[in-house]
């Protein structure tokens, strides 16, 4: 009977024994899972929107991103540098519309993406790349000429983005930046889209300090185009950057981006230095030949002077350029000043 007892504890203990081992066992396992989920979260939050979903308004319309796109394609050479600034070739299937050639630095970037069409692609070509993101820098891209509406590409799951501020009255420096900013959310790149908007700042920052006080703000005239009737830029992009160096636009007063002005009216306001936007069938030797040609432009002191500041289209975009534009303007402003 007593053997039987002895045995019947040993059984007992062995038993409790055995439940202790377990509970700890499971212990240690959930301690895992806590320690792993612990580890995680930092790489999680990283960006400040991995793993939630991005919501943003763009002109006008208002959109959700649960998860970074991953087969963009670009539309307009603004949108495609901003996009390889950022470092996001490898989440790019195809791109068109370049103005002239893209920027040395992301060349080899750009190459590793296929190009769909020397404009705007036709939207069979568009749509057989398979986009879930398409990103424009002009809202041109999306009607129904081109790729159709933004609402029928969401639709066929291509959620679109245009670039704000090449589509607005009147756009800043600041504007510029709020879209590449918003393209660092949409891809979960902030921390990268910060740094380059703090770069072109320091960049501006340090041309306009190169330039210091100007007593007099420096007359300009922006030659877009046009024989019988000049093309101008007004109120836009253009005239931002021409205030950011301390000169004016002589036609910052008329309410569009682009205009249509008459010879008379530019002699009327006389501005004392001539940018020519260098793109299109004309050259830029016919482009000065036809401002140095004309009778009427005589007296103008730009022309007198011989004062030409050149400019290619692309960097006249609302893009990453804005360093390379001001520069350009400022050291054709003042020589004596910036080199």
């Amino acid at each position: 009977m007593k053997k039987h007892r002895k045995s019947a504890i040993s059984l007992v203990i062995l038993v409790l024994a055995m439940a202790l081992l377990s509970a700890c066992g499971a212990g240690n396992t959930v301690q895992k899972s806590d320690s792993s989920a612990t580890e995680q979260q930092p790489a999680a939050s990283q960006s400040g929107t991995k793993g939630t979903s991005v919501e943003l308004e763009n002109m006008g319309i208002k959109m959700v991103f649960p998860e970074a796109p991953k087969r963009a394609i670009t539309l307009n050479q603004h949108a495609t540098e901003v996009m390889l600034a950022l470092g996001l070739e490898s989440s790019m299937v195809g791109t068109a519309y370049l103005d002239d050639t893209i920027l040395p630095e992301y060349k080899a970037q750009y190459d590793k993406i296929p190009v769909l069409a020397k404009h705007y692609p036709p939207k069979e070509v568009f749509m057989a790349a398979a986009p879930d993101f398409a990103y424009a820098g002009w809202k041109s891209a999306f009607n129904d000429k081109n790729l159709g509406s933004r609402e029928e590409l969401t639709k066929q799951g291509v959620t679109t983005y245009v670039q704000e501020s090449s589509n607005k009255p009147g756009p800043t420096l600041q504007d510029v930046y709020q879209d590449m900013l918003n393209i660092g959310r949409i891809f979960r790149v902030e921390d990268r889209a910060e740094k380059l908007v703090g770069s072109i700042r320091e960049q501006v920052e340090f041309i306009q300090t190169q330039i210091g006080t100007v007593e007099k703000a420096p007359k300009v005239f922006v030659y877009d185009s046009g024989e019988d009737k000049p093309f101008t830029a007004a109120n836009n992009y253009l005239t931002s950057l021409i205030k950011s160096v301390k000169a004016k636009n002589i036609f910052d007063d008329i309410d569009k981006s682009f205009a249509e002005v008459s010879w008379e009216e530019v002699v009327r306001r006389n501005p004392d230095v001539i940018v020519i936007l260098d793109y299109g069938d004309a050259s830029l030797a016919d482009k000065e030949n036809l401002l140095l040609s004309k009778p009427a432009l005589a007296g103008v002191e730009a022309i007198i002077n011989k004062r030409f500041v050149v400019l290619p289209l692309s960097a006249a975009a609302e893009g990453v350029r804005a360093p390379i534009a001001l520069k350009t303007l400022a050291s054709g402003l003042y020589p004596d000043k910036v080199k």
